[in-house]
């Protein structure tokens, strides 16, 4: 009679969890869910928040290429490395709730960027940052606590999920929070500030949906971007609504192309690290 240890079987469903997690478009989008200790702010409140050292990383390290806006991480000298980490001490120093909502955006759409370089340039060199996370069976980093703000443990979801997408309610939130992958919505070459932000978001909009890997057609099917499966509540209540969102933001002939289609619509991303090869 076959024996199996009594550790067996946790084992094998653990190593059966793990190749699930790490197989191509299993993760699961987190709904917006308000965290709110954050929504409060003080609209009488005119300071503004300095990104300028973010900005300047952007300047040296950001690169534009066919694949999109790639980061050049592996030429980050230590110098520049420090800079970024004094950059997030000096946000995780600051209250957000102090300032009116316009200084808020810019400052978690920020904080979250540069954590993600923080993250992958501590790790480096790493093909994907899927493979970043503290538990065992991590699908990357999002769920960890890193920094701590206002006396909060803070992780990149409950920035985005928590804090940005339910008070904000805007889904182009999508496409200036950036992942750190080829299929992500590109890094904007631009801090947001509250001067730019309207700017930068609708610019971000407009890059995204018309790159192929936001908006594309082979063989005459239509071919998204899986944030607009991921994310299709914040987008619209179905796919007609997608459609629509996309359209706003389409250059002519990929607007016509929009309009007349009437198929199926299949989803693709690319979790590679995007970085400058």
């Amino acid at each position: 009679m076959l024996v199996i240890k009594r550790w067996v079987l946790p084992l094998l469903w653990g190593i059966c969890i793990l190749i699930a997690y790490q197989a191509p478009y299993t993760y699961a989008a987190p709904k917006a869910d308000l965290w709110g200790f954050w929504q409060t702010s003080n609209e009488q409140n005119r300071a503004e928040i300095n990104h300028q050292p973010w900005q300047q990383l952007l300047d040296r390290y950001l690169v534009t290429s066919s694949k999109g806006h790639l980061i050049n991480y592996e030429k980050v000298t230590a110098t520049h490395k420090q800079q970024l980490n004094n950059y997030i001490k000096q946000l995780s120093g600051i209250d957000p709730r102090d300032y009116n909502k316009q200084q808020q955006f810019a400052y978690w759409v920020n904080l979250y960027n540069a954590l993600t370089v923080q993250l992958v340039l501590n790790n480096y060199p790493v093909s994907s940052i899927k493979k970043l996370g503290k538990g065992l069976f991590s699908f990357g980093p999002w769920d960890d606590e890193i920094i701590q703000i206002a006396g909060q443990a803070v992780t990149l979801n409950d920035i985005e999920h928590r804090i940005l997408r339910p008070i904000w309610q805007d889904p182009r939130i999508h496409y200036v929070v950036n992942c750190a992958s080829f299929g992500c919505p590109d890094l904007a070459s631009q801090a947001l500030t509250a001067a730019n932000q309207q700017q930068v978001l609708k610019a971000a909009a407009k890059r995204f949906i018309n790159q192929t890997k936001g908006v594309s057609f082979t063989k005459g099917e239509l071919i998204l971007s899986k944030i607009y499966d991921w994310y299709q509540v914040d987008f619209g209540a179905n796919e007609a609504a997608v459609i629509k969102h996309l359209q706003q933001y389409a250059k002519p002939a990929l607007h016509q192309q929009l309009a007349q289609y009437q198929g199926n619509i299949s989803y693709q991303y690319d979790w590679n690290l995007n970085k400058v090869n």
